[in-house]
């Protein structure tokens, strides 16, 4: 595995930020008081969120599953990690396929305190992290290279994180810089929460207004855009629960988000 170099970056624990409250929603350890407030907060005015945010990862887990299992990918690229909680990418990857090498892309400093979890590996495989902003594409395969041999198939995992871009030809253009340099045969894995509920919309926008980092929402005949060029596989772009469902699979709703696994020619 390969470690990063860690600076001590300044956390202020007393703010909530929106990795920390994603990782109180899906049951992890790395969050604080405040982080518990916000997030207590939202789902008093929301309650399925938590359900979502289950929804959303176990959505990952159904794709990397594929990827490792039936496609027969060996490397990964998991573009806006987070912060590590159950099933992440390499730990799903290497049940499957114990060679499976991934590396892991975020520029949040609270990510590089917790980076650890995500750096442990199979002997037989590995796993890396590049500290970078997803929209560094350059920086981000220079820093895959390391690990990853370019030549042959990778999966690019973009799981639920392109809402925290604003702008919407920004989020379609870094997609598309990344598609275009990886090589035949590789897969794009990428999920997007939609609006699609107006409750769900309504505590958003007070969530955005607050100061955490926002994330917008977009409706899935935007967001199934960032296909273009690439074969999407079986069933689609589609809701979470509806993308190859097995007997794990949340079935609340199927307004929480939508996401979709396609080939790369």
């Amino acid at each position: 595995m390969t470690e990063p170099t860690r600076p001590s970056p300044q956390i202020d624990t007393s703010v909530p930020h929106s990795a920390r409250v994603w990782n109180y929603w899906l049951g992890g350890k790395d969050h604080y008081p405040a982080d518990q407030a916000a997030g207590d907060a939202y789902s008093s005015k929301y309650p399925n969120i938590v359900p979502f945010a289950g929804e959303s990862r176990n959505f990952l887990r159904r794709t990397i599953t594929f990827l490792a299992r039936d496609a027969g990918i060996r490397q990964f690229i998991d573009l806006g990690a987070g912060l590590p909680t159950r099933n992440n990418t390499h730990e799903v990857a290497q049940r499957i396929a114990p060679d499976s090498r991934v590396v892991y892309v975020d520029h949040d400093p609270i990510v590089l305190l917790h980076v650890h979890a995500l750096l442990t590996s199979t002997p037989e495989g590995a796993t890396a992290y590049v500290q970078s902003d997803m929209r560094d594409t350059d920086t981000v395969l220079a820093g895959a290279a390391k690990t990853l041999d370019m030549t042959k198939p990778i999966a690019l995992v973009i799981n639920d994180v392109l809402g925290h871009i604003v702008d919407w030809d920004e989020a379609r253009g870094l997609v598309r810089r990344l598609v275009d340099r990886l090589p035949s045969g590789s897969y794009l894995s990428l999920s997007h929460s939609t609006a699609s509920d107006p409750e769900h919309q309504v505590v958003q926008d007070e969530y955005n207004r607050s100061g955490a980092i926002p994330y917008i929402f977009r409706e899935p005949s935007v967001a199934v855009q960032l296909f273009e060029g690439t074969e999407l596989i079986e069933p689609g772009f589609t809701s979470w629960p509806r993308w190859r469902p097995d007997a794990n699979t949340g079935r609340l709703t199927d307004r929480a988000g939508w996401g979709g696994v396609a080939r790369i020619a």
